[in-house]
């Protein structure tokens, strides 16, 4: 049986706001703002959990029982509660007249305002050897961050806390710290610091019930699980673990480091590999996940001016997913435009993308022979082959947020290096060609390879800027790769690039360029 939620957007999606009555939620430091497209008799404001939907308002007490004018407010804070996260639905005679909305937070209320680091170089790498990095001279850093590992429901002595709602929720200090030790170390050396929220599946662990969704099922292969923000005790602990984190690495001073990008989840376009919440369609699956990428904008934005919180998909455009069936993955392209639209009947806020352009088929990484990635709208991919495609659908007016383009980051790809003579240079070719391909590209602000030592467990994949000591046979070994990485962003780069024009098949860099 489809939801009401699920009914209601269906509705909007289809007829637009004409027959639905419209208003807006903002927030100010003290206040919850509401604005109505006009001034009714009979009209009550309905407050709901993030999660509850516009036909459980008929039974509740309305938190502004008489909403005549246009333009009304209410305390933002309800005792210690903060009501930033709350959805809203306006009654008409005691019936729902139009959709939930939930606040649009600006940045004006947030704790900590500090200007978005201005980078001079799109080169970013998943850091593994913080050292490493340093020296590779990486100016973008991203760093896993598991809430799992990070949740404690029973605490020990020394853990961390963080009060919210009037409650203390604690996190495990040996692993906060460990991501402390990574962030700290690039960002206080001029790196723009991303971290991946992920929700791994702990069997056994005591908050596994509590932030694991409860439509997921452990058979999926990538063992991780959508956030668990529908029921009250997910949401809390969801809640607090995004507002702990985004107050300690925006805290003056950085202590602890510095986080400005903020990713919710891997890869959810294909869902039940990488963000499972069981088999459902691309309608079921958005709302859960909107949800989720709202609560996180809202509480990187109550503390940093300058947050961005990022959704993730893989490079299947047009297309589902290489091995689901259509309640297992979607493409990116429909998704983004139903997730945006879904967002928008709930009042837009400023999320952006985190793209994986890997190349057609993860073994071969020509990618500049992807045959599945081409200049037509219907592309079945988008790869580093027709990779303009992006930023120039992103242009588009309906996908802008107040205007403006959203951002456009890749955090995730690589190219494997096959166990031939020549397949560590094919590798090396390949991040040439792609590095050429984004560095001029307008409206891409990073490029983060995958990965910086090879995995064992990743398929067979040999995807490092380091052969580990099982794919060499001994001690970590430099591929050639590294150094072309090294010099990407240097006046040595057309000397480092120089010999894989004849493995791409061309003369010059130019061949390469398009307009963007």
């Amino acid at each position: 049986m489809r939801s009401t939620a699920y009914l209601l957007i269906v509705l909007l999606l289809s007829c637009g706001r004409s027959t639905l009555a419209g208003f807006s939620v903002t927030a100010t430091q003290t206040e919850l703002v509401f604005k109505f497209d006009t001034a009714r008799a009979d009209r009550s404001v309905i407050e709901l959990a993030p999660y509850q939907e516009a036909a459980e308002a008929e039974s509740m007490a309305p938190v502004v029982p008489e909403a005549r004018r246009k333009k009304v407010s209410i305390a933002r804070f309800d005792g210690e509660r903060d009501r930033i996260y709350s959805g809203f639905v306006a009654l008409q005679n005691g019936k729902p007249d139009g959709p939930v909305r939930f606040v649009e937070v600006g940045k004006d209320i947030s704790k900590y305002h500090e200007g978005y680091p201005r980078e001079r170089s799109k080169k970013g790498l998943q850091v593994q050897w913080v050292d490493d990095a340093i020296a590779l001279g990486v100016r973008h850093a991203a760093f896993n961050f598991d809430i799992g590992g990070a949740v404690k429901v029973t605490p020990a002595r020394d853990d961390l806390s963080w009060k919210m709602d009037g409650r203390t929720f604690w996190f495990d200090r040996g692993y906060i710290e460990q991501i402390d030790h990574q962030v700290k170390a690039m960002s206080d050396r001029g790196a723009t610091v991303t971290l991946i929220m992920l929700n791994y599946d702990h069997p056994h662990a005591p908050a596994n019930p509590i932030l694991q969704h409860p439509g997921y099922d452990p058979a999926c292969p990538g063992h991780i699980s959508e956030f668990n923000t529908g029921q009250p005790e997910g949401l809390a602990w969801f809640k607090a673990w995004m507002e702990f984190v985004a107050n300690r690495y925006a805290t003056p001073g950085f202590p602890h480091g510095r986080v400005v990008n903020y990713i919710v989840g891997n890869e959810v376009n294909a869902h039940w590999d990488w963000a499972n919440m069981g088999h459902v369609t691309m309608e079921e699956f958005t709302p859960d996940y909107a949800r989720a990428v709202r609560i996180c904008d809202t509480a990187v934005k109550k503390y940093s001016s300058s947050g961005r919180v990022f959704i993730s998909l893989e490079h299947d455009w047009n297309t589902l997913y290489a091995e689901p069936t259509a309640t297992q993955g979607f493409g990116g392209r429909p998704f983004i435009d139903y997730f945006n639209k879904v967002v928008k009947a709930g009042g837009d806020f400023d999320w952006n993308l985190a793209f994986h352009p890997y190349p057609e088929d993860l073994f071969n990484c020509r990618t500049w022979k992807d045959k599945t990635a081409t200049y037509a709208e219907n592309t079945p991919l988008i790869t580093f082959k027709n990779i303009e495609m992006l930023p120039r659908y992103f242009r588009r007016k309906e996908m802008r947020f107040r205007g403006t383009p959203r951002h456009i980051i890749f955090s995730e790809q690589g190219f494997h290096a096959p166990l031939t003579p020549e397949g560590e240079q094919l590798q090396a070719a390949a991040y040439c060609y792609a590095w050429r391909k984004i560095v001029n590209l307008k409206g891409v602000d990073a490029f983060i390879l995958h990965r910086q030592v090879d995995n064992a467990g990743e398929g067979g994949l040999n995807l490092g800027l380091w052969r580990n000591s099982e794919t060499a046979g001994g001690p970590a070994v430099k591929r050639p790769m590294y150094e072309v990485f090294r010099v990407a962003d240097t006046p040595q780069w057309k000397k480092g690039f120089e010999f894989a024009l004849p493995i791409i098949g061309i003369k010059s860099w130019s061949e390469i360029d398009r307009e963007n």
